[in-house]
């Protein structure tokens, strides 16, 4: 049985939460999904062992579930090398996912307008912490920080 989104292609520079739960979804519903992490250190959710160490694990649980169907590579941002692999690989993704503050992933080459440059009709979605404008765009923003904000945990 085929699955909705299987022959889309989706680079996925997202970490913690947010990001890497939508691509998930996309990747659950078959799209095929290529993690782009931190060479050195990959995503920080990865190394957050306390509750593998319950299950008897050496990754974070939470980070197997939330990256699931999905490949994954480790890549050094900075590098001009590097730079000219991911935007060959765009020219075959349909979408870009990144929640990185805005501007970071843009300083490093890896903005809308570089991508778009190189595949016209790739599809940028972009989530930061707190939205693109506005008095805390340039704070880090995940999960807990947020739903504080929101009024959600006292």
């Amino acid at each position: 049985m085929n699955k909705a989104l299987e022959g889309v292609r989706i680079l996925d520079f997202s970490h913690l939460l947010q990001g890497p739960f939508a691509t998930q979804l996309l990747g659950d519903m078959g799209a095929d999904v290529i993690k782009i992490e931190r060479a050195g250190a990959g995503d920080m959710f990865r190394g957050m062992t306390f509750f593998a160490k319950w299950v008897g694990g050496s990754e974070s649980p939470n980070f197997l579930a939330w990256n699931r169907n999905k490949r994954s590579i480790a890549l050094n941002l900075k590098s001009r090398k590097v730079h000219a692999i991911i935007m060959e690989m765009a020219k075959s993704a349909d979408v870009v996912v990144q929640n990185f503050r805005p501007g970071v992933l843009a300083k490093l080459g890896y903005g809308y307008e570089d991508f778009k440059a190189v595949n016209p009709r790739v599809i940028y979605c972009s989530g930061s912490g707190y939205g693109e404008e506005g008095p805390y765009v340039e704070r880090p923003g995940q999960d807990m920080l947020i739903q504080g904000l929101a009024g959600l945990i006292a």
